[in-house]
């Protein structure tokens, strides 16, 4: 990505207006309006072939017939002229297209995207949009939007691709207080994405916080990547977050690969925090914008009411972070601006009593203790006392403690007075929120931010070509053979070639080749039907287990085909699978999605009732290491199981976690042909025991 075509394109020394319009009410007026209220200081170019001069501006009837050089042109005009005004703009030079016309991709006419993105090619020119509202700048005086004004200053940029919500957002900065110096609406993202601008402003000093509202990534493992070499903190709200593409999976993790939990984990990946609502949005990027990360676990609560104080720390435990009593030097300081009655302990409570002068000397002392890594002070408004005068009081004493690298927010609950306070501490740099739990939920955001920029790594990565030509061969037999589906022996001779600790499994195709192998492998054994029309065999009654002899083998043989035949007559039978029973050991699921966004996908949780009713699994967008699969391991419901519980012993966590990168390993690889994958039941011992993969399941991409 050119830095220096961004800047041509969202720091534009100057800026045409395609399809600038005479009319108030148009969106081509609107654009031009803004521009001149916004105090833009560059020149101004007015595309209109019939008006001589908008708002004071002399138009020119065509791009080509300007004098001076073009950064950036906003296009206003119908969809049917945009190529051929973007081919004239490439002709003049211009470098960037901010492109506010809809009627593209988003309503099936890709045809005209492609062609307005090779346009842009050929001349070297970059695009935003096309259907956005614009761009905003408070740094360069600069609306090139229909937004109606910039927003209220600050140190976050957002991202968004709804253009109605920017707009929404931008009135809204200025009845939260939360400021913006840059919006970027980003639209169809033909050519410029969301990953690109996070680059961008990298080097963008008058950003210190990047916003993002997300509906769907065209390529999520660039957006990924972009988080992880962020310089700034990123959060992050994605919407339509019900489950896509559940209906037609043919695996279990397809079925709950939902795009809530797929995103969730791509934004743990990347380093980026997630915001759960448009509120929260707000909440968490004021605090981003404007303080350091919570760098430990020791925060302090300052509070003179201990509702509010005991409301705080609930919420502390929902937000993950440990509430702890403050050291006894601190809490023999802390008594010094309290009435005996009050507690020193955390929530420090300095009671109704407390004034400016206590707030004060207990902040000042607070910030500046090492035991201390970040502060919330919450404020309860009183007839004895003047909101204002505290907010200036802990105002003071952060300035004289100058502790800039540990991170405070505010809470005042209380009336106009206690609004008009909070509105003045974030004039002057210091989080302040309506209720204790958001100022609570703001400093969990520091913390989150400090916790995951020291986990979002790149994994390493390389591709095991020997196993990759093993599993090749596999599946271009089974393609050759018309099918998109291996069957399970199939499935475990690729998972073998990846290193996968799969149970011996050999066909039988007659009764009598049944009770062979079944001597052969060693009773006890298991018998399943092999059939590329039935994927969930047991749903068939094609898996008996447990079989011990040989005129139990020959029985379950025949049992299986009959009920297969039963269960889809027209079902193409390779056979009966006959495999080793392996001992009883914790059930566990391995799996991947190769999602539309982020490509092959991880998935990890408890097998069993687990998976089937309450759906405890985790994702990774691969390659996953041995320590993000540790990770992953510790998010899930049953954590506690494979720790040990119960006097049950730890399971083998290290075991498995070898195994999800081997897996991982497989699913990129194979990236090109695997859909949707199961290893379903892995069953994991005692540790040191290892594991074994039971049962396999491949989907091929259809080709």
């Amino acid at each position: 990505m050119n830095h220096e075509e961004l800047n041509q394109l969202l720091k534009p020394k100057s800026i045409a207006v395609i399809g600038a319009s005479a009319t108030p009410g148009k969106i081509g007026y609107t654009v031009m309006e803004n521009l001149k209220e916004s105090g833009y200081k560059g020149p101004v170019y007015p595309i209109n072939p019939t008006a001589p001069e908008i708002l004071g501006v002399k138009c020119y009837p065509s791009v080509s017939d300007v004098p001076g050089t073009i950064d950036s042109a906003v296009m206003c005009v119908p969809v049917k002229l945009v190529n051929s005004m973007a081919e004239e703009c490439g002709k003049k030079g211009v470098k960037g297209l901010i492109v506010i016309t809809s009627g593209f991709s988003e309503v099936g006419r890709k045809d005209l995207e492609d062609e307005l993105v090779a346009i842009a090619r050929k001349y070297k020119m970059r695009v935003l949009g096309p259907n956005i509202v614009g761009t905003l700048s408070n740094s360069d005086k600069m609306n090139a939007s229909f937004a109606p004004f910039l927003p209220l200053d600050g140190k976050a940029t957002l991202i968004t691709q709804s253009g109605a919500l920017l707009i929404a957002m931008d009135a809204a900065t200025y009845t939260r207080r939360v400021g913006f110096d840059k919006m970027v609406s980003i639209g169809n993202m033909c050519d410029v994405d969301i990953a690109d601008i996070i680059d961008w402003l990298n080097d963008d000093e008058k950003t210190t916080c990047v916003s993002l509202y997300i509906e769907g990534l065209k390529d999520g493992r660039k957006f990924i990547k972009s988080g992880r070499t962020s310089k700034k903190p990123i959060i992050a709200l994605k919407s339509g977050v019900s489950a896509h593409g559940a209906a037609a999976a043919a695996s279990h993790t397809g079925s709950l690969a939902g795009a809530a939990k797929v995103y969730g984990s791509a934004f743990k990946q990347a380093g980026i925090v997630q915001a759960s609502d448009l509120d929260n949005l707000f909440d968490r990027t004021l605090a981003l914008s404007l303080m350091p990360p919570l760098k430990g676990e020791n925060l302090l609560i300052i509070t003179n009411g201990g509702g509010v104080g005991v409301l705080a720390t609930d919420a502390a435990e929902r937000y993950g972070i440990p509430m702890k009593f403050a050291p006894k030097d601190v809490q023999e300081e802390l008594k010094k601006h309290m009435p005996e009655f009050g507690s020193a302990k955390n929530p420090v409570d300095m009671t109704g009593m407390a004034g400016t002068e206590w707030y004060y000397e207990t902040v000042r002392f607070a910030i500046a203790h090492p035991w201390v890594d970040g502060l919330i002070v919450l404020y309860c408004e009183t007839a004895m006392t003047n909101p204002l005068e505290i907010a200036k009081g802990i105002k003071k004493a952060l300035d004289e403690a100058g502790m800039k690298d540990k991170p405070v927010t505010v809470s005042y609950v209380g009336g106009e007075k206690s609004a008009a306070a909070m509105a003045w501490l974030v004039e002057n740099g210091i989080p302040a929120y309506g209720a204790p739990d958001l100022a609570v939920n703001a400093m969990a955001a520091l913390r989150e931010y400090k916790l995951l920029r020291e986990t979002a790594k790149e994994p390493a990565f390389k591709t095991n070509e020997k196993a990759r030509k093993t599993a090749m061969q596999v599946i271009s037999a089974a393609r050759a053979d018309g099918r998109n589906a291996l069957t399970e022996i199939e499935a475990k001779q690729v998972f073998q070639a990846y290193g996968l600790p799969v149970t011996s499994t050999e066909l039988a195709k007659t009764e009598d080749e049944a009770v062979t192998l079944a001597k052969k492998i060693g009773f006890p054994v298991v018998m399943k039907i092999v059939s590329p029309e039935i994927l969930h065999k047991s749903d068939a009654g094609g898996v008996k287990v447990n079989i011990k002899d040989e005129a139990a083998a020959r029985e379950a043989f025949n049992t299986i085909m009959k009920n297969a035949k039963a269960y889809n007559a027209d079902a193409h039978i390779h056979g009966i699978a006959v495999q080793e029973m392996a001992p009883w050991g914790t059930e566990t699921i391995l799996g991947s999605v190769n999602d539309p966004s982020f490509g092959p996908t991880m998935m990890f949780g408890l097998g069993g009732i687990f998976v089937e009713v309450l759906k405890d699994v985790t994702f990774r967008v691969a390659p996953v290491d041995k320590p993000q699969a540790l990770d992953m391991f510790s998010e899930i419901r049953g954590a506690p199981i494979l720790a040990g519980v119960r006097g049950e012993a730890p399971r083998d966590r290290n075991a498995m976690a070898d195994t999800v990168e081997k897996y991982s390993s497989m699913i990129v690889d194979l990236e090109d042909e695997i859909s949707e994958s199961d290893a379903n039941p892995v069953l994991v011992y005692e540790e040191g025991k290892g594991i074994k993969v039971v049962d396999a399941r491949i989907i091929l991409k259809k080709k």
